[in-house]
């Protein structure tokens, strides 16, 4: 009888031995690359001495190259007619698979070497975010650097023409289909309007007044999460209107809503990462101070491997940092806004929309 020490090393035994076997049962499973290359170079010119010339190897190398593969398959892959060679069934099948291989490891590394030489920038973005807050910033950054060749979509689709997209800016709590991402910043609505359209004065004393004035509406669902509604906003004020609101324009697309109120159509309930260039260029005013936070941040994802790329590492560091200034300009105006707000129990307003 083996004791239980014995038993145990000769268990110990068995699986070293299994594992050994199935190691070298994985790794003769494909026969060795270089014989494959010989091989397909071999079919691709039906002659061992041109085969040799193009690979800049001697016939007998070849040769060898090709009895080797000929043992690891355990198959004849040629035939000989008169002086020459030429492929046999089994042969000229293999050579079709190993063409088609090799034309795609060839594809792929000419795809490394020019993404590595690239220059460009693909960044994939919400349409508005990138027109009104990503766009101003990266021409600074672009001028600053120098030499970036940038590409923006605003199309977030994943479809196969698009894999090559190095950054998206996107809204949410998902990842999305890159590998790694970083919040930048939550943003808030504000009311906005251009400066003097609020008569006799340029803001309002309570919410309720911008009722006397166009207001406009940005619905962007089903195919984006909208931000939230004048009627949220003013819930949010602690102002509770009795009836509907009278929406006087109604816009798919926030870029397109900030820009019929800088056009004088009306005030507009807008993101503030959106209006705030605008703001300092003394085309738009809040009308009431009041800040209301969205439901999620914008954040920014990628893939492992467009950080070796310098203008990608760049771009990395500096679209993290101006989401970080931006979240601190927002944090700032919601803390010092919130204090405009209208206490819960004001009085209901009846409106008649």
């Amino acid at each position: 009888m083996l004791s239980i020490l014995e038993q145990n090393l000769v268990l110990f035994e068995i699986f070293v031995s299994f594992s050994k076997i199935e190691r070298e049962v994985h790794m003769a499973a494909l026969p060795p690359l270089r014989a494959l290359q010989v091989f397909e170079t071999v079919g691709h010119y039906g002659s061992i001495s041109r085969a040799a010339q193009h690979l800049g190897i001697s016939v007998g190398a070849v040769s060898q190259h090709m009895k080797l593969l000929e043992n690891a398959l355990d198959a004849t892959l040629t035939v000989k007619d008169g002086q020459r060679i030429r492929l046999n069934t089994i042969g000229e099948r293999l050579h079709v698979r190993c063409q088609t291989a090799f034309e795609e490891l060839r594809a792929a590394t000419a795809e490394v070497e020019r993404t590595k030489a690239s220059t460009t920038l693909y960044v994939s973005s919400l349409p508005s975010i990138l027109a009104k807050w990503l766009a101003p910033l990266m021409y600074d950054w672009n001028k600053s650097r120098g030499g970036v060749d940038i590409y923006w979509d605003t199309n977030l689709d994943d479809s196969p023409e698009r894999e090559g997209v190095d950054f998206r800016i996107s809204y949410g709590e998902g990842g999305g289909p890159l590998e790694n991402r970083a919040d930048l910043f939550r943003d808030c609505i504000v009311p906005a309007c251009p400066p003097g359209f609020i008569q006799g004065a340029s803001t309002v004393v309570k919410p309720e007044g911008l009722l006397d004035y166009p207001l406009i509406a940005i619905e962007s669902k089903p195919k984006f999460d909208e931000p939230p509604s004048w009627p949220d906003w003013f819930e949010d004020c602690g102002c509770r209107i009795d009836g509907p609101i009278a929406i006087s324009l109604r816009c798919s697309s926030s870029s397109v809503a900030v820009q019929a109120a800088i056009d004088g159509q009306g005030v507009v309930l807008a993101q503030y990462s959106m209006i705030v260039s605008d703001v300092k260029a003394g085309k738009l005013a809040v009308p009431f101070h009041h800040a209301m936070e969205l439901a999620s941040p914008y954040f920014v994802s990628w893939h492992d491997n467009v950080l070796y790329k310098p203008q990608c590492q760049d771009f990395h560091r500096w679209i993290i940092a101006r989401g970080r200034e931006q979240q601190r300009a927002i944090q700032d105006l919601v803390a010092r806004n919130r204090g405009s707000a209208l206490p819960p129990e004001t009085e209901v307003v009846h409106h008649a929309g």
